[in-house]
């Protein structure tokens, strides 16, 4: 999988920072910690990294491979209920086998959206003609075959919404002196509002920002709650820049109360001397003593102070003790890839199609076997653009359905930011290399956020409630349910309505806008 070259990289780079796995893969986006590791102990021994990998020989003969793919012929072509009966091989292997034996029993299948382009010519004419008016602007759409409000976007598109129609007149008579003078009052005014709350908001900021500063507080407090102290240091430090009048109303301290803990913080601190004593001790002590033990140890040195101050002063000079939750068990094992930024960011609103499409791979279990969809959904209206079914969750799958999507935008200026979820199957070389030659634009979920795709979970939720769940599939192949399930993609696509598109379906509503014939 990695090259000679990439895996003496990551040796020197992981000896170069001193062993640690876990800065070294951060910065390579290469190996997992195991594997790593197996290269590290190969170079330590040898002082060299082996050339190639060699495979080792199978330990199945062929009588027993030639067993195992009949026996899957036979019972119904299902993969697990011919593992669980044999005992072997392993998922993996009776693939290959699979493949070997039988190469056309792969069933994939490929559907793609209609799309159709007006060329540049047509909407250059229909504009004109629409600007020069010598027939309405309704004969005008029925000549292009189109609606009449995609004419008036063609226009807006290459004369620009500023530029006015000639059937829209707009008579309107010239304000006079006294209304708009009343108008520039109630702007200014407007504009002293504004100023007035950019203001209060760059001090309520400001508030928040020394708290975290100086008291050590998270971004998040309200500074109201803070104790009077607290709120005394802040105004301290901020009323170089405002007003005492306007930090005491923000911070709802009284002025009397101010100036009582001003005289409070010039006078000597009586705990210095236990504040140092209490550095020392939890700094000696490997950083795992908290107030309790602290305590005790004062006592030691002759420091008689109550468990609620040393608790405070702890507080105050953040003596906090780390403790390291227990992990979850979990298969995870590093990132195969730079992952993108997530440029969706949840906001699954286009407007225009081809703006944003978003994929991902669901699962089907049937009685006699599993079957796998890999869709790309168009965030403008839900239109599935490209599909395909398959067998196994392989790079084939995806590959085959982006290659049919690039199809439909090659001929267009669109550049669609394609967004799934962190699967290798969207980190492999033959989908980056897809990517970069249609210059289209990647965006990943977080790990283990599916809401950062939940559009396309919810069209998933919506096959799966339709038609998957409410059906029975005993006694259903897999290639008859795959033509059932390609069907009802179609049917979502040209005939399921969608009231958020007008009680239309994802076809119909392109057509109402002339997007599609």
């Amino acid at each position: 999988m990695y090259s000679y070259e990439d895996r003496i990289k990551a040796v020197r780079l992981y000896m170069k920072l001193g062993k640690r796995l876990g800065v070294t893969i951060r910065q390579l986006g290469y190996p997992t910690k195991n594997t790593l590791i197996g290269w590290y102990r190969e170079f330590i021994d040898k002082q060299a990294l082996r050339a190639g990998y060699t495979r080792s020989r199978g330990k199945f003969t062929v009588a027993q491979k030639q067993h195992a793919v009949q026996h899957y012929m036979d019972h119904g072509r299902c993969i697990a209920f011919t593992l669980r009966a044999l005992g072997y091989p392993s998922r993996e292997t009776f693939s290959k086998w699979l493949d070997e034996l039988h190469p056309d029993e792969r069933i994939r299948m490929v559907g793609r959206a209609p799309n159709v382009q007006y060329p540049m010519e047509t909407k250059k004419e229909a504009v004109l003609e629409l600007c020069i008016r010598n027939t309405s602007a309704e004969e005008i759409a029925k000549k292009v075959n189109v609606c009449r409000p995609t004419l008036y976007n063609w226009k807006n598109e290459l004369l620009g919404p500023e530029a006015p129609a000639l059937m829209k007149r707009h008579h309107e008579s010239t304000p006079d002196l006294n209304s708009r003078s009343q108008s520039v009052t109630e702007l200014q005014q407007q504009v002293d509002v504004l100023e007035y709350n950019i203001r209060r908001l760059q001090l309520e900021h400001d508030l928040l920002k020394k708290a975290n500063e100086l008291l050590k507080k998270d971004l998040g407090v309200t500074p109201q709650l803070l104790g009077n102290r607290d709120k005394t240091i802040l105004v301290d430090a901020l009323k170089h820049l405002y007003t005492l009048t306007e930090l005491l109303a923000e911070l709802d301290l009284a002025r009397s109360s101010y100036f009582y803990h001003c005289s409070r913080l010039r006078m000597p601190d009586k705990y210095a001397a236990a504040r140092v004593a209490m550095v020392d001790i939890f700094q000696s002590n490997y950083r795992c003593y908290g107030y309790r033990r602290i305590r005790s140890a004062l006592i030691q040195r002759q420091l008689h102070i109550s468990e609620k101050v040393v608790l405070r002063l702890m507080k105050q000079e953040s003596l906090t003790v780390t403790v390291n939750k227990r992990r979850r068990y979990g298969s995870y094992l590093g990132e195969i890839s730079p992952a993108p930024e997530n440029i969706i960011n949840r906001d699954f609103q286009a407007a225009t199609p081809n703006e944003k499409w978003l994929t991902d791979i669901t699962e089907f279990q049937i009685p006699a076997g599993k079957v796998y969809l890999s869709p790309i959904v168009d965030c403008f209206d839900g239109l599935v653009v490209s599909w395909t079914l398959g067998t196994r969750p392989d790079a084939e799958l995806v590959n085959t359905m982006l290659d049919t999507a690039i199809e439909t935008v090659t001929f267009s200026e669109s550049k669609p930011v394609v967004h799934s979820d962190r699967g290798a199957h969207y980190r492999w070389p033959g989908w980056l290399s897809r990517m970069n030659n249609a210059k289209l634009v990647r965006s990943m979920s977080r790990k283990g956020c599916s809401p950062d795709n939940a559009a396309c979970e919810g069209f998933f939720g919506r096959l799966k409630t339709e038609l998957f769940y409410p059906s029975d599939w005993q006694g259903i192949a897999v290639e008859q349910f795959m033509h059932i399930v390609d069907a009802y993609i179609r049917w979502y696509n040209e005939k399921r309505i969608k009231v958020s598109l007008g009680s239309l379906s994802p076809i119909q509503y392109r057509k109402s806008l002339g997007l599609a014939a």
